[in-house]
């Protein structure tokens, strides 16, 4: 494949980890296994090794939060724990995986580029008080700054473990799960950062910091929301990257997933008119333009997704591809918003 898109004009930019953990290594403690490292590495080694320098860009692991937090702390998502030490511990290794594989890139595709994707969830106060404004900075420093401070050699943020430790989490603190060596791992230079972002949202006093208010998913979202049920902020990727360029100072910032569920389907000649997808998508890539413009070092943006795709915990009910797929037949029936932005290269080159 990756050859196929090269002779095409097409550069393959490739995740070596997407949430798809082998169940013979779940079966072992999956991340909370120290293990999984090694395994990881070996892995990643067979990968670049074949792929080599087709690639332009490789992702070491996508999400970490998310594989950790809800997968061994929410348990809403695979493998469906609920630990936090187990979490903390998965995210780590998670990290840990990444330093290592960076290092693997580095000697098998030095011309490739390294790095990885860091989902984000951008917070504001709900409120004017001075306990709102405090919540919103823990609920920061455990959902954002917990991986975006490591990779970027900054260590864990300490009021987050600080807190952590005062719920009776890690009472050995991070210092009885890593590593002597590790924090260095985790923080080798990368080529870029991929921000994933899809949304913002409000804290307010007295919330656990797993809470993140929402509106529930449904097929008729309030307005300004997606049908995840997520509030369209295009603002808010506008100032995250404008942040992520002044506290950590990426080479390169790729806006790795960006997109909306909105569940248009054919009209009676066959079209699917999803213009609320293309206005969130305008929005947001104009939200990019003018935090390149702030100077914040962007230089490649991904929509998600280009099919219809299974949503993991969500299954298919949600539809956030820019081509519409019949789960029955399999159909598949480009949307106006594929046109619409397969056009827009052309439009502004």
């Amino acid at each position: 494949m990756a050859e196929g898109l090269r002779e095409r004009g097409v550069r393959p930019d490739v995740a070596l980890y997407h949430w798809d953990l082998p169940q013979a290594l779940q079966r072992r403690g999956g991340w909370a296994d120290r293990r999984v490292v090694d395994h990881f590495s070996r892995y990643a080694s067979v990968v670049v090794g074949e792929l080599g320098d087709l690639v332009g860009d490789w992702y070491t692991i996508n999400e970490p939060w998310v594989v950790s937090m809800l997968g061994y702390q929410e348990g809403v998502f695979a493998p469906g724990i609920s630990d936090w030490d187990a979490a903390l511990a998965a995210g780590h290794h998670l990290l840990v995986a990444h330093g290592a594989a960076i290092g693997v890139i580095r000697d098998l595709a030095p011309d490739s580029r390294a790095g990885l994707a860091l989902d984000c969830r951008p917070a504001t106060p709900a409120g004017p008080s001075a306990e709102d404004a405090e919540a919103t900075r823990h609920f920061d420093s455990y959902r954002n700054r917990w991986f975006f401070d490591p990779v970027f050699g900054k260590g864990y943020p300490a009021d987050a473990e600080r807190a952590f430790r005062e719920r009776g989490r890690i009472p050995g603190g991070m210092e009885s799960i890593a590593r002597p060596g590790d924090m260095e791992l985790i923080g080798a230079p990368i080529d870029f950062l991929g921000v994933n972002y899809y949304t913002t949202t409000e804290v307010s006093a007295g919330a656990d910091e797993a809470d993140e208010p929402a509106v529930p998913p449904g097929v008729s979202p309030p307005d300004g929301h997606t049908e995840m049920g997520w509030r369209i902020d295009p603002d808010g990727l506008e100032m995250f990257l404008r942040r992520v360029a002044d506290e950590y100072a990426p080479a390169s910032i790729v806006v790795s997933e960006n997109g909306a569920s909105f569940s248009d389907g054919p009209g009676p000649d066959g079209r699917i008119a999803d213009r609320r997808r293309i206005d969130y998508l305008e929005s947001h890539i104009a939200a990019v333009g003018r935090a390149r413009a702030a100077g914040a070092p962007v230089d490649g943006y991904f929509v998600w997704s280009l099919l219809d795709n299974l949503e993991w915990a969500s299954g298919y009910s949600q539809r956030f591809g820019l081509v519409w797929v019949d789960h029955t037949t399999g159909e598949r029936t480009p949307k106006d918003s594929f046109h619409w932005y397969s056009a827009l290269p052309r439009s502004v080159s």
